[in-house]
């Protein structure tokens, strides 16, 4: 166990410097980008699943909070707002750049995340058409979530590296436990890594409304305990607390439904379709 405890504070306490860095650069980029990227989105009409991907993509805290606000005021199609669901990268791509994993698979992992986004936002807005609702606000849900929206750049730097840091502490501990009793084959077999059923399995955790879904699916991936078919699966689905707050403001429960199901049928089926290639190939 002392070893165990050992390992799993030198793995994390390693990245710990790279991870701060690396949140210290996107929240630069988040208080200097986000209006405009707002504007963007509201201004991009038929484009919207186009401009949403692309713009989902890039890490920031609240973005697609703020589209979940923007298609609760139906400023924004659905079709967009999937697409930004899809395409948000929450905490996987802090985490890989910080554990220094190779720059062809993070760039591989978003382009795919990004053309998934807005092929499904076109498809989606043209088989539906969306109603006009009364606006609803976003303040109270970010004052009842503690977001601190507002915050400097270093503070919330740190915020979000002593959060993420928590999580990746209590799930390298868990798993590093378990490789230690049960072994490798035995956690894969548990996370069906081999198996099609695994991106159903995945794309279940995608959907846990905060940054711990993003979290447990990279590292998972990252020690090899799922398959890259499952973990896209997975961060497909993972929005971190947007969907929370899209039940919070959009009272219609019937359209909220749908919208959860979209999102995860699509993780589904782009695991599914990688893992098939994946079996071919290899």
């Amino acid at each position: 166990m002392k070893e165990i405890i050992i390992e799993t504070l030198e793995d994390s306490l390693k990245i710990l410097p790279f991870l701060l860095g690396t949140f210290f650069i996107m929240e630069y980029f988040e208080h200097k980008m986000s209006n405009k990227h707002k504007k963007i989105i509201q201004k991009s009409g038929k484009l919207g699943p186009l401009f949403g991907s692309v713009l989902g993509a890039v890490p920031q805290c609240g973005f697609s909070i703020a589209a979940t606000n923007l298609y609760a005021t139906r400023v924004i199609s659905l079709g967009t707002l999937i697409s930004i669901y899809l395409s948000t990268s929450d905490e996987m791509l802090p985490i890989l750049i910080s554990k220094k994993a190779d720059g062809l698979l993070i760039i591989s992992l978003l382009l795919i995340k990004i053309v998934v986004g807005f092929i499904s936002g076109f498809i989606i807005d043209f088989i539906l058409r969306n109603r006009k609702h009364e606006e609803v606000r976003i303040d109270h849900f970010c004052q009842e979530e503690h977001c601190n929206c507002s915050h400097g750049i270093l503070k919330s730097s740190l915020k979000h590296t002593i959060n993420i840091m928590i999580f990746i502490l209590i799930i390298s501990f868990c798993l590093n436990l378990g490789f230690h009793y049960l072994g490798h084959d035995f956690i894969g077999k548990i996370f069906m890594r081999d198996s099609v059923v695994g991106p159903f399995l995945s794309s279940l955790i995608g959907l846990i409304p905060n940054c711990g879904g993003s979290v447990i699916l990279t590292e998972l991936f990252l020690k090899h305990t799922l398959s890259f078919s499952s973990a896209l699966a997975g961060l497909l689905t993972s929005s971190g607390v947007a969907l929370l707050l899209l039940f919070k403001i959009n009272k219609n429960l019937k359209e909220n439904i749908k919208v959860l199901m979209i999102v995860y049928s699509i993780g589904v089926c782009v695991g599914v379709l990688f893992q098939i290639l994946e079996s071919i190939l290899y």
